[in-house]
Protein backbone atom coordinates (compact mmCIF):
# COMPACT_ATOMS: atom_id res chain seq x y z
CA UNK A 1 0.00 0.00 0.00
CA UNK A 2 1.40 3.38 -0.97
CA UNK A 3 0.82 6.30 1.36
CA UNK A 4 0.68 8.89 -1.39
CA UNK A 5 -1.77 11.45 -2.62
CA UNK A 6 -2.61 11.01 -6.28
CA UNK A 7 -3.90 14.09 -8.01
CA UNK A 8 -6.07 13.63 -11.06
CA UNK A 9 -6.23 16.53 -13.52
CA UNK A 10 -9.06 16.69 -16.01
CA UNK A 11 -9.38 19.48 -18.58
CA UNK A 12 -12.75 20.08 -20.17
CA UNK A 13 -12.91 22.34 -23.21
CA UNK A 14 -15.98 24.23 -24.31
CA UNK A 15 -16.85 27.43 -26.10
CA UNK A 16 -16.19 29.47 -22.97
CA UNK A 17 -12.84 27.70 -22.50
CA UNK A 18 -13.80 26.51 -19.02
CA UNK A 19 -11.09 24.59 -17.21
CA UNK A 20 -12.17 22.24 -14.46
CA UNK A 21 -9.86 20.47 -12.05
CA UNK A 22 -10.88 17.39 -10.12
CA UNK A 23 -8.72 15.97 -7.39
CA UNK A 24 -9.34 12.66 -5.70
CA UNK A 25 -7.73 10.35 -3.20
CA UNK A 26 -6.94 6.76 -4.18
CA UNK A 27 -9.16 4.05 -2.74
CA UNK A 28 -6.44 2.78 -0.43
CA UNK A 29 -5.61 6.20 1.07
CA UNK A 30 -5.70 6.12 4.88
CA UNK A 31 -7.52 8.98 6.60
CA UNK A 32 -6.61 9.31 10.25
CA UNK A 33 -5.38 11.45 13.08
CA UNK A 34 -2.41 11.44 15.44
CA UNK A 35 -1.35 12.01 19.03
CA UNK A 36 1.75 11.75 21.22
CA UNK A 37 2.00 9.63 24.36
CA UNK A 38 2.77 12.51 26.74
CA UNK A 39 -0.11 14.54 25.32
CA UNK A 40 -2.79 11.99 26.07
CA UNK A 41 -1.82 9.02 28.23
CA UNK A 42 -1.58 10.35 31.78
CA UNK A 43 -0.71 7.64 34.30
CA UNK A 44 2.72 9.23 34.52
CA UNK A 45 3.95 6.81 37.21
CA UNK A 46 1.30 4.08 36.95
CA UNK A 47 2.07 0.37 37.00
CA UNK A 48 5.85 0.60 36.83
CA UNK A 49 6.25 3.38 34.26
CA UNK A 50 9.56 5.24 34.54
CA UNK A 51 10.05 9.00 34.57
CA UNK A 52 10.60 10.74 31.23
CA UNK A 53 12.13 14.12 30.46
CA UNK A 54 8.74 15.87 30.29
CA UNK A 55 7.76 14.43 33.67
CA UNK A 56 11.03 15.68 35.10
CA UNK A 57 10.78 19.11 33.51
CA UNK A 58 7.17 19.82 34.49
CA UNK A 59 7.72 18.59 38.05
CA UNK A 60 11.02 20.37 38.66
CA UNK A 61 10.93 23.40 36.32
CA UNK A 62 7.21 23.96 36.11
CA UNK A 63 7.48 27.61 35.07
CA UNK A 64 8.73 26.51 31.64
CA UNK A 65 5.04 25.86 30.89
CA UNK A 66 3.08 29.13 30.83
CA UNK A 67 0.04 27.84 32.73
CA UNK A 68 2.10 25.40 34.87
CA UNK A 69 0.16 22.43 33.46
CA UNK A 70 1.62 18.96 32.98
CA UNK A 71 0.78 15.56 31.51
CA UNK A 72 0.31 13.67 34.77
CA UNK A 73 -3.32 12.97 33.85
CA UNK A 74 -3.78 14.62 30.42
CA UNK A 75 -6.64 12.91 28.54
CA UNK A 76 -6.18 9.85 30.79
CA UNK A 77 -5.95 7.50 27.83
CA UNK A 78 -4.12 5.02 30.05
CA UNK A 79 -7.42 4.38 31.85
CA UNK A 80 -9.85 5.33 29.07
CA UNK A 81 -8.36 3.89 25.88
CA UNK A 82 -11.62 2.14 24.96
CA UNK A 83 -13.43 5.48 25.02
CA UNK A 84 -10.71 6.95 22.78
CA UNK A 85 -11.11 4.13 20.26
CA UNK A 86 -14.88 4.56 20.31
CA UNK A 87 -14.40 8.21 19.33
CA UNK A 88 -12.09 7.09 16.51
CA UNK A 89 -14.82 4.73 15.31
CA UNK A 90 -17.42 7.51 15.43
CA UNK A 91 -15.11 9.73 13.36
CA UNK A 92 -14.76 6.99 10.77
CA UNK A 93 -10.97 6.87 10.94
CA UNK A 94 -9.08 4.41 8.77
CA UNK A 95 -5.89 4.79 10.80
CA UNK A 96 -4.55 6.25 14.01
CA UNK A 97 -0.95 7.27 14.62
CA UNK A 98 0.15 7.25 18.23
CA UNK A 99 3.49 7.11 19.99
CA UNK A 100 4.82 4.67 22.55
CA UNK A 101 6.16 5.93 25.85
CA UNK A 102 9.69 4.52 25.95
CA UNK A 103 9.70 4.87 29.76
CA UNK A 104 6.39 2.99 30.10
CA UNK A 105 7.84 -0.02 28.30
CA UNK A 106 11.46 0.24 29.52
CA UNK A 107 11.35 2.18 32.83
CA UNK A 108 15.14 2.49 33.03
CA UNK A 109 15.53 3.04 29.29
CA UNK A 110 17.32 -0.25 28.68
CA UNK A 111 15.92 -3.52 27.37
CA UNK A 112 17.00 -5.63 30.36
CA UNK A 113 13.91 -4.52 32.30
CA UNK A 114 10.67 -4.69 30.34
CA UNK A 115 7.55 -3.42 32.10
CA UNK A 116 4.97 -6.03 31.17
CA UNK A 117 2.06 -3.90 32.39
CA UNK A 118 3.13 -1.16 30.01
CA UNK A 119 3.34 -3.67 27.17
CA UNK A 120 -0.13 -4.97 28.08
CA UNK A 121 -1.58 -1.45 27.85
CA UNK A 122 -0.33 -1.02 24.29
CA UNK A 123 -1.44 -4.52 23.31
CA UNK A 124 -4.95 -3.75 24.56
CA UNK A 125 -4.93 -0.38 22.78
CA UNK A 126 -3.82 -1.91 19.47
CA UNK A 127 -6.30 -4.78 19.69
CA UNK A 128 -9.16 -2.39 20.45
CA UNK A 129 -8.35 -0.40 17.29
CA UNK A 130 -8.17 -3.52 15.15
CA UNK A 131 -11.57 -4.63 16.46
CA UNK A 132 -13.01 -1.67 14.54
CA UNK A 133 -10.71 -1.99 11.52
CA UNK A 134 -8.65 1.04 12.54
CA UNK A 135 -5.07 0.55 11.45
CA UNK A 136 -2.49 1.42 14.14
CA UNK A 137 0.59 3.40 13.07
CA UNK A 138 3.26 3.62 15.76
CA UNK A 139 5.78 6.37 16.39
CA UNK A 140 8.63 5.02 18.49
CA UNK A 141 9.77 8.41 19.76
CA UNK A 142 7.73 11.59 20.17
CA UNK A 143 9.93 13.71 22.45
CA UNK A 144 9.71 11.81 25.79
CA UNK A 145 13.10 10.20 26.47
CA UNK A 146 13.43 8.22 29.73
CA UNK A 147 14.99 10.56 32.28
CA UNK A 148 17.60 7.94 33.22
CA UNK A 149 18.94 8.05 29.66
CA UNK A 150 18.95 11.84 29.70
CA UNK A 151 21.14 11.72 32.78
CA UNK A 152 23.63 9.75 30.68
CA UNK A 153 23.64 12.47 28.02
CA UNK A 154 20.57 11.53 26.01
CA UNK A 155 20.85 12.25 22.31
CA UNK A 156 24.36 13.70 22.54
CA UNK A 157 25.78 10.42 23.90
CA UNK A 158 27.25 8.50 20.92
CA UNK A 159 25.79 5.30 22.41
CA UNK A 160 22.27 6.69 22.00
CA UNK A 161 21.84 4.95 18.65
CA UNK A 162 22.42 1.55 20.29
CA UNK A 163 19.97 2.33 23.09
CA UNK A 164 17.34 3.31 20.53
CA UNK A 165 17.87 0.19 18.44
CA UNK A 166 17.39 -2.03 21.51
CA UNK A 167 14.17 -0.21 22.41
CA UNK A 168 12.92 -0.46 18.82
CA UNK A 169 13.57 -4.21 18.79
CA UNK A 170 11.42 -4.65 21.90
CA UNK A 171 8.59 -2.74 20.19
CA UNK A 172 8.92 -4.70 16.94
CA UNK A 173 8.93 -8.01 18.84
CA UNK A 174 5.91 -7.17 21.00
CA UNK A 175 3.66 -5.32 18.55
CA UNK A 176 4.94 -5.94 15.02
CA UNK A 177 2.63 -8.88 14.31
CA UNK A 178 -0.23 -6.34 14.15
CA UNK A 179 1.45 -3.00 13.39
CA UNK A 180 2.51 -2.50 9.77
CA UNK A 181 3.69 1.12 9.78
CA UNK A 182 6.53 2.27 12.02
CA UNK A 183 7.89 5.80 12.42
CA UNK A 184 11.19 6.02 14.26
CA UNK A 185 11.18 9.72 15.24
CA UNK A 186 8.58 12.44 15.04
CA UNK A 187 10.02 15.85 14.08
CA UNK A 188 13.79 15.66 14.67
CA UNK A 189 14.18 19.46 14.52
CA UNK A 190 11.97 19.87 17.55
CA UNK A 191 14.00 17.22 19.38
CA UNK A 192 17.44 18.54 18.50
CA UNK A 193 17.04 22.29 18.09
CA UNK A 194 14.29 23.01 20.60
CA UNK A 195 15.43 20.40 23.12
CA UNK A 196 19.22 20.65 22.87
CA UNK A 197 19.88 23.94 21.10
CA UNK A 198 17.36 26.18 22.85
CA UNK A 199 15.16 26.22 25.94
CA UNK A 200 11.67 25.66 24.56
CA UNK A 201 11.21 21.87 24.92
CA UNK A 202 12.49 19.16 27.25
CA UNK A 203 15.27 18.61 28.18
CA UNK A 204 15.78 22.42 27.73
CA UNK A 205 19.57 22.10 27.60
CA UNK A 206 20.17 25.23 25.50
CA UNK A 207 23.50 23.72 24.45
CA UNK A 208 23.74 26.07 21.44
CA UNK A 209 24.52 24.65 18.03
CA UNK A 210 26.95 22.07 19.41
CA UNK A 211 24.09 20.22 21.09
CA UNK A 212 21.84 20.56 18.05
CA UNK A 213 24.36 19.02 15.65
CA UNK A 214 25.47 16.20 17.97
CA UNK A 215 21.82 15.33 18.53
CA UNK A 216 21.09 15.40 14.79
CA UNK A 217 23.91 13.01 13.95
CA UNK A 218 23.10 10.51 16.69
CA UNK A 219 19.38 10.69 15.91
CA UNK A 220 19.72 9.80 12.23
CA UNK A 221 22.16 7.00 13.06
CA UNK A 222 19.67 5.69 15.65
CA UNK A 223 16.94 5.87 13.03
CA UNK A 224 19.08 3.91 10.57
CA UNK A 225 19.96 1.20 13.09
CA UNK A 226 16.28 0.71 13.97
CA UNK A 227 15.34 0.67 10.27
CA UNK A 228 17.95 -1.96 9.40
CA UNK A 229 17.00 -4.06 12.45
CA UNK A 230 13.40 -4.08 11.24
CA UNK A 231 14.32 -4.69 7.62
CA UNK A 232 16.61 -7.62 8.42
CA UNK A 233 14.99 -9.35 11.38
CA UNK A 234 11.29 -8.45 11.36
CA UNK A 235 10.08 -7.36 7.92
CA UNK A 236 10.43 -10.84 6.35
CA UNK A 237 7.70 -12.18 8.67
CA UNK A 238 5.80 -9.03 9.67
CA UNK A 239 5.65 -7.38 6.22
CA UNK A 240 5.57 -3.82 7.51
CA UNK A 241 7.26 -0.55 6.62
CA UNK A 242 9.56 1.76 8.57
CA UNK A 243 10.31 5.45 8.02
CA UNK A 244 10.71 8.78 9.77
CA UNK A 245 8.50 11.88 10.06
CA UNK A 246 10.05 15.34 9.64
CA UNK A 247 8.40 18.74 10.04
CA UNK A 248 8.73 20.30 6.60
CA UNK A 249 7.56 23.89 6.63
CA UNK A 250 8.33 25.77 3.45
CA UNK A 251 10.92 28.56 3.41
CA UNK A 252 10.75 30.59 0.22
CA UNK A 253 13.00 33.43 -0.87
CA UNK A 254 11.46 36.85 -0.19
CA UNK A 255 12.77 38.20 -3.52
CA UNK A 256 14.47 36.92 -6.66
CA UNK A 257 17.84 38.23 -5.49
CA UNK A 258 20.70 35.75 -5.33
CA UNK A 259 21.25 36.64 -1.66
CA UNK A 260 17.69 35.74 -0.72
CA UNK A 261 17.77 32.55 -2.80
CA UNK A 262 20.92 31.41 -0.98
CA UNK A 263 19.46 32.37 2.40
CA UNK A 264 16.28 30.39 1.71
CA UNK A 265 18.25 27.29 0.73
CA UNK A 266 20.40 27.52 3.84
CA UNK A 267 17.29 27.88 6.00
CA UNK A 268 15.72 24.79 4.44
CA UNK A 269 18.93 22.90 5.12
CA UNK A 270 18.97 24.09 8.74
CA UNK A 271 15.30 23.35 9.39
CA UNK A 272 14.86 19.95 7.79
CA UNK A 273 17.70 19.18 5.39
CA UNK A 274 19.87 18.48 8.43
CA UNK A 275 17.75 15.38 9.09
CA UNK A 276 16.48 14.52 5.61
CA UNK A 277 19.68 14.66 3.54
CA UNK A 278 21.58 11.98 5.48
CA UNK A 279 18.68 9.58 4.86
CA UNK A 280 17.12 10.55 1.54
CA UNK A 281 19.90 12.06 -0.59
CA UNK A 282 22.16 10.07 -2.90
CA UNK A 283 25.31 11.50 -1.32
CA UNK A 284 24.33 11.09 2.34
CA UNK A 285 25.73 13.10 5.23
CA UNK A 286 24.77 16.59 6.35
CA UNK A 287 23.89 19.25 3.73
CA UNK A 288 27.08 20.41 2.00
CA UNK A 289 26.48 24.17 2.00
CA UNK A 290 25.42 24.30 5.64
CA UNK A 291 28.35 22.07 6.67
CA UNK A 292 30.80 24.41 4.96
CA UNK A 293 29.16 27.46 6.56
CA UNK A 294 29.33 25.91 10.06
CA UNK A 295 32.99 24.90 9.61
CA UNK A 296 33.94 28.43 8.54
CA UNK A 297 32.00 30.07 11.36
CA UNK A 298 33.48 27.66 13.90
CA UNK A 299 36.98 28.74 12.87
CA UNK A 300 36.01 32.42 13.07
CA UNK A 301 34.59 31.85 16.55
CA UNK A 302 37.79 30.26 17.83
CA UNK A 303 36.84 26.60 17.79
CA UNK A 304 39.57 24.15 16.86
CA UNK A 305 37.05 21.94 15.07
CA UNK A 306 33.74 22.30 13.28
CA UNK A 307 30.75 22.37 15.60
CA UNK A 308 28.98 20.14 13.07
CA UNK A 309 30.40 16.60 13.39
CA UNK A 310 31.38 14.65 10.31
CA UNK A 311 29.93 11.34 9.22
CA UNK A 312 32.38 8.49 8.78
CA UNK A 313 32.02 6.59 5.50
CA UNK A 314 30.53 3.73 7.52
CA UNK A 315 27.95 6.02 9.15
CA UNK A 316 27.09 7.63 5.82
CA UNK A 317 26.46 4.26 4.18
CA UNK A 318 24.44 3.03 7.16
CA UNK A 319 22.07 6.01 7.15
CA UNK A 320 21.72 6.62 3.41
CA UNK A 321 18.61 4.95 2.00
CA UNK A 322 17.28 3.81 5.39
CA UNK A 323 13.59 4.37 4.65
CA UNK A 324 10.46 2.80 3.25
CA UNK A 325 8.59 6.12 3.30
CA UNK A 326 9.10 9.79 4.15
CA UNK A 327 6.53 11.13 6.64
CA UNK A 328 5.88 14.86 6.21
CA UNK A 329 4.33 17.14 8.83
CA UNK A 330 3.57 20.45 7.11
CA UNK A 331 2.12 23.40 9.00
CA UNK A 332 2.90 26.71 7.32
CA UNK A 333 5.40 28.71 5.27
CA UNK A 334 7.79 31.61 5.77
CA UNK A 335 9.60 34.12 3.60
CA UNK A 336 13.37 34.20 3.98
CA UNK A 337 15.55 37.25 3.54
CA UNK A 338 19.20 38.13 3.77
CA UNK A 339 18.33 41.85 3.88
CA UNK A 340 19.52 44.01 6.75
CA UNK A 341 16.02 45.20 7.69
CA UNK A 342 14.90 41.63 8.43
CA UNK A 343 17.92 40.66 10.51
CA UNK A 344 17.34 39.10 13.91
CA UNK A 345 20.07 38.81 16.52
CA UNK A 346 20.27 35.07 16.98
CA UNK A 347 22.44 33.64 19.77
CA UNK A 348 26.03 33.03 18.68
CA UNK A 349 26.71 30.25 18.00
CA UNK A 350 23.34 28.79 17.06
CA UNK A 351 21.73 26.89 14.23
CA UNK A 352 20.00 29.98 12.87
CA UNK A 353 23.03 32.22 13.16
CA UNK A 354 24.93 29.57 11.21
CA UNK A 355 22.35 29.71 8.42
CA UNK A 356 22.57 33.53 8.02
CA UNK A 357 18.87 33.59 7.15
CA UNK A 358 16.01 35.60 8.57
CA UNK A 359 12.36 34.61 8.33
CA UNK A 360 9.15 36.60 8.46
CA UNK A 361 5.50 36.35 7.47
CA UNK A 362 3.73 39.24 5.72
CA UNK A 363 1.07 41.04 7.74
CA UNK A 364 -1.54 40.32 5.08
CA UNK A 365 -1.26 36.54 5.52
CA UNK A 366 -4.33 35.35 7.50
CA UNK A 367 -3.68 34.60 11.17
CA UNK A 368 -4.85 31.41 12.89
CA UNK A 369 -5.45 30.89 16.61
CA UNK A 370 -1.75 30.07 17.00
CA UNK A 371 0.55 33.07 16.66
CA UNK A 372 3.15 31.14 14.65
CA UNK A 373 0.66 29.51 12.29
CA UNK A 374 -0.31 31.75 9.38
CA UNK A 375 -2.00 30.84 6.11
CA UNK A 376 0.53 31.52 3.37
CA UNK A 377 -0.44 33.14 0.09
Amino acid sequence: MKLAIIVGLFIISCAAKTVRQERSFPDDFLFGTATASYQIEGGWDADGKGENIWDYMTHNKADVIKDLSNGDIAADTYNNYKMDVEMMRELGLDAYRFSLSWARILPEGFSHNVNEEGVAFYNNYINEMLKYNIQPLITLYHWDLPQKLQELGGFVNPLFSDWFEDYARVAFERFGDRVKFWITFNEPREICYEGYGSATKAPILNATAVGTYLCAKNLVIGHAKAYHAYNKDFKPTQNGQCGITISVNWFGAATDSEEDQIAAELRRQAEWGLYAEPIFSQEGGFPKELSERVAAKSTEQGYGWSRMPLFTDEDRDLVKGSFDFFGVNHYTAYLVSAAEEHKVQYPVPSLYDDSDSYTYTPDEWPQSASAWLKVSR
